[in-house]
């Protein structure tokens, strides 16, 4: 399997389940818990490495159902009054953003991946990566993030995926099935379906993200609110820990640590 390195931290198979944290930087995100303001992303960034975090995600655009339009100067200006807080911490930084020109206003920071849930379907997205070096984290899409309903669309989504990481010479990435509600279209039966079957997209060879934290489909049954599904966030890791994740995506750092460090154990990961 390839492995991906992120400011020297390896992700793959033959290494340890890696913890991403979550920073939103956008008021309007589904778990309001996870809304960090501005002036405290430096502190809330050095609490998440100090609890088992390997690398920051910064976002500044809710990408939830329903989520309010954003425009992408908005969104550049959040990410840049985040990344000046982490600039110089030597805290691993990802950007979560789909659009090439924020993405570029940002590589004048400390960064060290991008992660792109519309996975390279902007051409000069992918062509800023593959000149920046950066490492990349890319979901299963095709003409727009996460559009798959099915679990045979998602595994030709990311085939799609991998061939503009080939086509645009990038090869140090990690893929995202891709589970949530992405489009009006998709329905929690398919998170179900790609939960069961995520030890089934390692036949990609490639390092597996696994981003379920507080997600719709895990308030059922009786549509418990995000404020209520720490628990079954928790349980789905160590699930699909064992189904072959290398990096978990988590709005609750401690606590997934713990389920990281249990699992490992059973799973013989490092």
């Amino acid at each position: 399997m390839s492995r991906c390195l992120v400011k020297g931290i390896p992700i793959g198979r033959d290494e340890p389940v890696r913890l991403m944290g979550v920073i939103n930087c956008s008021p309007e995100s589904f778990y309001k818990g996870s809304y960090v303001c501005s002036g405290t992303v430096l502190c809330r960034a050095v609490d998440m490495i100090a609890a088992g975090a390997d690398i920051i995600d910064i976002g500044a655009r809710s990408t939830a159902p329903g989520a309010p339009p954003l425009s992408e100067q908005v969104e550049t200006e959040r990410l840049e009054k985040a990344l000046g807080e982490l600039d110089g911490s030597g805290i691993p930084v990802s950007v979560d953003t789909m659009h090439a020109p924020v993405l570029e206003r940002c590589c004048s920071h400390d960064i060290h991946a991008a992660n792109d849930i519309s996975g390279l379907r902007d051409p000069a997205y992918a062509r800023l990566v593959a000149d920046s070096g950066l490492p990349a984290f890319l979901m299963a899409s095709d003409r727009q993030p996460g559009d798959s309903t099915t679990l045979a669309g998602t595994f030709t989504a990311l085939e799609t995926v991998v061939s503009r990481c080939a086509d645009a010479g990038i090869d140090s990435y990690v893929l995202d099935p891709a589970i949530g509600l992405w489009t009006p279209e998709r329905t929690t039966d398919l998170d179900w379906e790609l939960c069961r079957h995520f030890d089934d997209f390692t036949r990609f060879g490639r390092p597996l993200l696994a981003a379920v934290s507080r997600k719709t489909f895990l308030g059922e049954p009786g549509n418990r609110s995000a404020e209520e599904r720490l628990a079954a966030s928790l349980g789905m890791t160590a699930l699909l820990i064992d189904k072959g994740a290398d990096v978990v995506r988590t709005h609750d750092v401690a606590e997934t640590a713990e389920v990281i460090r249990m699992a490992a154990r059973v799973v013989d990961r490092p």
